[in-house]
């Protein structure tokens, strides 16, 4: 996806937003803001890929910060205020014993609507005390754009793209599912920290490589997937996998420009740029199927 003028100021807002997160220091958040500008300025181009520039502008923000992981703490309250509505997802998701068809779209429904544990995009209320009840709300209205049952005959071996924390809990669900279907499951999460991305961390602490086959990592903390910097196993994984499942915005943005597939866009499509560029309305539940014969 090739960025669009209204990805300057989200991308400015963000940077503010995770500032705050890492210092009370005014001059600070200045200097970081002001840096950020010139980055953006050099790298801005409505030829660029968003998510590439993106990467160069979050990349700055942190240096300038002296802070390699801003949403430390942010991300381990999205993991709590996960394990809350967590029991209420499986409740709906196994409630009345569904066949396999209906409970692989239940449980990418919940992964989907999981793609609300999102900090610091502009316009978007991702607090933790709204998410069971919009989780429940979005649930109920079910995918917008639904290509599980095409999805479902792709499972052999899947590579799974993760996005954000909290959201890597309900992703868990859909891993059981596959595992259960037969398939083989690698997951894929950030090198390091980069805004509330899943990384190695997390999958330490709550085992998540005992419900897949293998855990690989992007090779960096690039925002999304950058293929120039994606290790060459990462790479070959893809490019064999029977199925990708792609999670968030982020993913979509980089790997959009490629043509690896089947692969699945599993996600909200809480930005306004995004939903276009997929050629749908914003906030839509999201399971789209492209590059599949």
């Amino acid at each position: 996806m090739k960025m669009n003028p209204r990805c300057t100021y989200c991308l400015l807002s963000r940077v503010h937003f995770q500032s705050k997160l890492s210092t009370d220091d005014e001059d600070l958040i200045s200097k970081t803001l002001h840096e950020c500008l010139g980055v953006m300025n050099k790298h801005y181009s409505p030829e660029a890929v968003s998510a590439s520039v993106a990467t160069k502008i979050h990349r700055k923000c942190y240096e300038v910060l002296e802070d390699s992981d801003p949403y430390a703490v942010t991300k381990k309250l999205i993991n709590q205020a996960a394990l809350k509505v967590l029991p209420v997802a499986k409740e709906k998701i196994y409630e009345n014993s569904p066949d396999d068809r209906e409970l692989f779209r239940r449980a990418v429904l919940a992964s989907v609507v999981a793609n609300y544990f999102d900090f610091g995009i502009m316009g978007f209320d991702a607090s933790e005390d709204k998410f069971e009840a919009a989780f429940l709300k979005f649930f109920e209205q079910g995918l917008d754009v639904d290509d599980t049952p095409k999805m479902l005959c792709l499972l052999q071996d899947v590579v799974y793209i993760a996005d954000n924390c909290g959201e890597i809990l309900f992703d868990m669900i859909v891993f059981d599912v596959i595992k259960k279907l037969g398939g083989k499951i690698t997951l894929v999460v950030r090198g390091a920290p980069i805004l509330t991305d899943v990384t190695m961390e997390e999958v330490t602490e709550f085992e998540i490589d005992k419900k897949v086959d293998r855990v690989m990592t992007t090779g960096s903390n690039a925002v999304g997937i950058l293929v120039e910097e994606a290790p060459a196993e990462l790479l070959k994984a893809m490019k064999d996998a029977t199925l990708i499942i792609s999670k968030g915005m982020a993913n979509y943005e980089t790997l959009s420009e490629h043509n690896f597939g089947p692969i699945a866009y599993m996600l909200l499509t809480k930005c306004e740029c995004v939903a276009e560029d997929l050629g749908l309305e914003q906030g839509l539940s999201v399971a789209k199927l492209m590059n599949y014969p």
